[in-house]
């Protein structure tokens, strides 16, 4: 399909009708991914969707197309930002780091951040990587019924290496408290984003309250290990490159044109990176797993190779292009089950997409749930298929047809460092045990990342 018609501009973009006067809002409220994939499936690649009663009504467009997604992303990316509800209300409980910041603030925060994620930087954090999930593996050992639900376990897990790789030594106060906090903060997030009617963040509602408690409470941990790390730089977790977590190298960040990130800064870069970060690399991690453990001979493919390649050794970072079968497999999964589901953005100007007139102010959404199950990109989509992503068939596929990272100027900083945990930690589990699933389907929701809403047990065997 391409992106711009040739044919004149249509202006009524197509779309559910929904309810008389709530419109979408209850197929939305009930099952927005449900939702979106009938949208595609009904109304085309470029849907209106309205929801909410009038006066309070919010209309946004789905763009499903890879090459309308590529417009959003990249091409005309200047035009699309992030002005989105959801990421205002980000921007009111995190602060305004790298996920939500804009202009000269992002650009200047990206040049500071940048050299702390490049390949050879990341690559040095591989031997805390690999601690975490050998710890994991030795744990599991002790399971009683031998079965666990890997939801919380990847999440426990990639919270702790992501608090470790940031903390060094500081792991067991990070984590406690953002597994306390984190699940209130994203459902007063997204609660508050698409809500037609928001109560004043002032207002000391039960809500309120709840939400600025966790919130003062995690800016409070990061503030005090923030100042002894400016009174007194610490070595950091083993295998970090020069001996210093993340959070030391954030302190130190600075050049003369851009000067150095205050504390306030440094607290927003890494509440962003603690709380997203390790969600949406848990949920890569725990949905490979799950979905090994429901295709055997996949799992048993992927551990011949971790034999051949491995032997008896820890994997390291130089492995990570050694294992094409799991990175296979884990861009799978990832297309399955992207972390982000659904991303949006506002259009500043008045535009054209896939032949339909878009107006100035209009909220728009891209979904990567929706365009990694397009038919017309993919064949029998939601079927587990690691044979996708050989080097071959990912040539010939549109650069937008996957995009778990996002894409364009605002792609994700830390998509190497996802990839290399992702698969530096599942080779070391699945070295370490055979997977039986238990539940066959786990059922989920969007979020601010995707939420699994059911179990995702599996039967665990020591190897």
């Amino acid at each position: 399909m391409s992106l711009i018609n040739p044919s004149p501009v249509r202006a009524a973009v197509p779309g559910p009708a929904g309810l008389p006067v709530i419109g979408s809002l209850l197929d939305l409220r009930r099952d927005s991914l449900g939702a979106f994939l009938r949208a595609r499936r009904e109304h085309g690649d470029l849907v209106r969707l309205e929801a909410g009663p009038p006066g309070l009504r919010s209309v946004f467009y789905a763009v499903f197309a890879p090459e309308g997604v590529q417009q959003v992303l990249a091409t005309q990316a200047a035009n699309f930002r992030k002005e989105h509800p959801l990421y205002e209300e980000v921007r009111q409980s995190f602060g305004n780091g790298l996920l939500t910041s804009q202009d000269t603030d992002y650009l200047r925060q990206r040049r500071l951040v940048q050299p702390l994620f490049t390949r050879r930087r990341v690559d040095g954090y591989a031997t805390a990587i690999s601690a975490e999930a050998d710890a994991v593996t030795t744990r599991w050992r002790t399971v009683q019924d031998g079965v666990v639900d890997l939801v919380p376990e990847m999440n426990r897990l990639a919270l702790r290496t992501v608090a470790r790789i940031l903390f060094g030594l500081d792991v067991e106060a990070a984590v406690a408290a953002i597994h306390r906090c984190a699940p209130v903060i994203n459902d007063y997030v997204v609660r508050r984003a698409y809500a037609p009617l928001k109560v004043p963040r002032d207002w000391p509602t039960p809500g309120n309250l709840r939400a600025h408690r966790v919130t003062d409470e995690l800016n409070a941990l990061c503030d005090r290990i923030i100042a002894e790390r400016r009174a007194a730089p610490g070595a950091g977790p083993a295998g970090a490159p020069d001996h210093q977590d993340l959070l030391s190298l954030l302190v130190a960040a600075g050049n003369e044109e851009d000067g150095a990130l205050d504390a306030t800064e440094i607290r927003e870069q890494v509440l962003i990176f603690l709380l997203a970060g390790h969600e949406t690399t848990a949920t890569s991690m725990a949905f490979t797993l799950h979905l090994l453990a429901r295709h055997p001979h996949e799992q048993t493919r992927i551990r011949a190779e971790l034999a051949s390649v491995l032997g008896d050794r820890a994997p390291t970072a130089a492995d990570l292009d050694r294992l094409p079968r799991l990175t296979q497999a884990l861009k799978e999964s990832m297309r399955l089950f992207p972390p982000a589901p659904v991303v949006s953005r506002r259009a500043v100007e008045a535009t054209e997409v896939a032949g339909f007139a878009l107006p100035a102010g209009a909220d728009v959404v891209v979904a990567p749930w929706v365009t990694h199950r397009h038919p017309d990109l993919w064949e029998d989509p939601e079927r587990f298929d690691p044979d996708r992503f050989a080097p071959v068939r990912e040539a010939e596929r549109h650069r937008y047809a996957w995009f778990p990272f996002g894409g364009g100027p605002r792609a994700c900083i830390g998509q190497h460092f996802s990839m290399l945990e992702s698969v530096l930690a599942l080779a070391t589990l699945l070295r370490s045990h055979e997977l039986t699933a238990v539940d066959q389907r786990v059922p989920v929701a969007a979020g601010i990342t995707l939420q699994a809403t059911g179990p995702a047990r599996v039967r665990l065997r020591a190897l």
